[in-house]
């Protein structure tokens, strides 16, 4: 199948919104605290990572097109119990970045009170979602537009004037590796285009050969430059202290009134980050109930419920650098069950080869292992719970069910 130009710059632009969210705006400050300049090859590290799980779901999208992502892939490939520990892993990594993002929101945003923000965005991002509104490819590029002309502002006023000297630097080299997994976050809305929703626009394999690496190779060029400069004006060790660090980048580089352009530009990518994460905890949570995992009477708004709850429990109860390590922790123990699960589809079903779905896997595993200790340690009871809590659930409904059917009718 052809394809044009068009399609490609449409696919990407559609990625962009899912992709620029919390990572490249506040992401920067907990990976300096911890690698210091050496965050900045870890970008390359997460990209890789990125680069193949994208290929995994895109080809599982294709597979499969009317399962719910990852826990229906890995529930069709691998069973039962590694989908409900996939989809623990997933909710759990939605419900931390949720809270991540509403949080950068705050923190750019509504400054003064960043918490009531925050809460505020969740609220009202998860009632456009309920009421069916939808990032169509224009209100995508305009997002897109916005947040990359932003940034290029940003990017140039870092470079333009000499840094104050800096009063030490943070960080080592020893957590190269685990900054890696924790800055996976900045670009893991990819499955906006490779693994669509039900009602929305699958993207032929001829477009996606191109459209993933263009999509994964841009927020890479894109997160380098913002990373840098903020760097070069911040220091590591200023820029670990800093909740808002690109307005705090461009203040120390006398361009303080571009500030309020960088607020624009946070609260639109908070909206659109915001939306799609919440969509997709939305998106597994109705598979476990189509499946009999959860209750199957369980309504849409009851769903959308669930979801703003536990992403305000988080956002109330931790701190954004945990919030986003246990993100970055759990969406990777997603993806080592994804990319498992990839490894098993048929030739026919494949664009790319196997081995893209391995280094997935491993990346993955080794990522999540390495991210610190608090994050690591949450990310794993939580996805012990998490399952426990399913397979009761589940367990329940089938006995109550076998309950019925033994029942004697009335007369």
């Amino acid at each position: 199948m052809t394809h044009t130009p068009r399609e490609i710059v449409t696919t990407v632009a559609l990625g962009l919104p899912a992709v620029l969210g919390a990572g490249v705006f506040a992401g920067f400050a907990p990976a300096a605290g911890l690698a210091g300049w050496w965050l900045l090859p870890a970008l390359a590290i997460s990209a890789f990572a990125v680069l193949c799980s994208a290929f995994s779901t895109a080809d599982q999208s294709r597979a499969y097109p009317d399962v719910g992502g990852g826990y229906g892939y890995v529930r069709a490939q691998l069973g039962v119990w590694p989908a409900r520990m996939t989809a623990s892993a997933h909710l759990l990594g939605r419900f931390a970045m949720a809270a991540a993002v509403a949080s950068m929101f705050g923190a750019y945003v509504v400054p003064d009170q960043p918490l009531i923000g925050a809460l505020a965005l969740v609220v009202a991002t998860a009632l456009l979602g309920a009421v069916g509104f939808r990032f169509t490819v224009g209100v995508s590029v305009l997002v897109s537009v916005v947040v990359l002309g932003v940034l290029a502002l940003v990017v140039a006023a870092s470079f333009s004037i000499a840094p104050v000297p800096s009063a030490g630097e943070a960080g080592t080299v020893n957590e190269l590796v685990g900054v890696a997994g924790l800055m996976f976050m900045a670009f893991a809305g990819f499955e906006r285009v490779t693994a669509p929703h039900r009602g929305e626009k699958h993207h032929s394999p001829s477009v996606l050969k191109i459209a993933i690496p263009v999509l994964i190779g841009l927020s890479f060029v894109v997160s380098l430059a913002v990373g840098a400069g903020v760097l070069r004006q911040l220091g590591s060790a200023r820029l670990a202290l800093s909740p808002a660090p690109l307005r705090d980048a461009l203040v120390a580089a006398d361009s303080a009134a571009l500030v309020p352009l960088v607020q624009i530009a946070a609260a639109v990518a908070g909206v659109a980050a915001l939306h799609f994460v919440l969509a997709s905890a939305h998106r597994t949570l109705t598979g476990l109930a189509e499946d009999g995992d959860l209750p199957t009477r369980l309504k849409p708004g009851a769903l959308t419920l669930v979801v703003v709850v536990a992403s305000t429990l988080v956002l109330v109860l931790v701190p954004f650098g945990t919030a986003l390590g246990v993100a970055a922790c759990a969406t990777l123990f997603y993806y080592a069950f994804t990319n498992a699960s990839a490894r098993v589809l048929l030739q026919n079903d494949r664009t790319w080869p196997m081995r893209t779905a391995c280094l997935g896997l491993g990346l993955s595993v080794l990522l999540a292992m390495s991210m610190p200790i608090p994050a690591m340690l949450i990310s794993i009871a939580g996805l012990g719970v998490g399952t426990g809590l399913i397979g009761l659930t589940a367990s329940l409904r089938g006995r109550r069910a076998a309950s019925r059917r033994h029942t004697p009718q009335a007369r």
